[in-house]
């Protein structure tokens, strides 16, 4: 089942349990993606948007809400943050699973080891390589950190 139907299924779904913020926050991600197609429909590629192009919709949604939490904590509303915490869970129901520290460090090394990676110069190549194979699976700030580390 494609992305865009397993949310269109969700949305359904929180309408009729009459679940009010998960539907807000679904309702959010549809807005998201028309946003994004409406923007695409003056270039020449009006294709609608495929599963990778909505998972980098989610998981800048995600990282959005992320640095929200940390600046709501900072700020002690702790309400804010937790509403911005279960929206974070709605989302990333439909990313793939986060990979952990020894599957990125595995992913890495693998990467390095395609590209031939020899010094930081070819931190760009290496990172194109872990977001063709890893697309919201990681955070590629912390990542870029970890491959800059090894290269040096």
């Amino acid at each position: 089942m494609e992305l865009r139907d397993r949310i269109g299924q969700a949305l359904k779904q929180a309408m009729k349990d009459k679940d009010q913020s998960r539907l807000a926050t679904l309702r959010l991600i549809n807005a998201a993606i028309k946003d994004l197609e409406i923007a695409n429909r003056g270039s020449d590629d009006v294709a609608a948007l495929g599963d990778a192009e909505i998972r980098a919709i989610l998981a800048k949604m995600v990282k959005q809400r992320n640095e929200s939490v940390r600046a709501y904590e900072e700020g002690g509303r702790v309400d804010l943050a937790e509403r911005e915490r279960a929206e974070i869970a709605v989302i990333e129901e439909f990313l793939p699973r986060q990979l952990d520290a020894q599957e990125i460090d595995a992913a890495i090394n693998r990467a390095i080891a395609d590209v031939g990676a020899a010094s930081i110069r070819d931190m760009g190549k290496i990172m194109a390589k872990l977001k063709e194979r890893h697309a919201g699976q990681m955070d590629f700030g912390a990542v870029g950190a970890q491959v800059k580390a090894r290269l040096s």
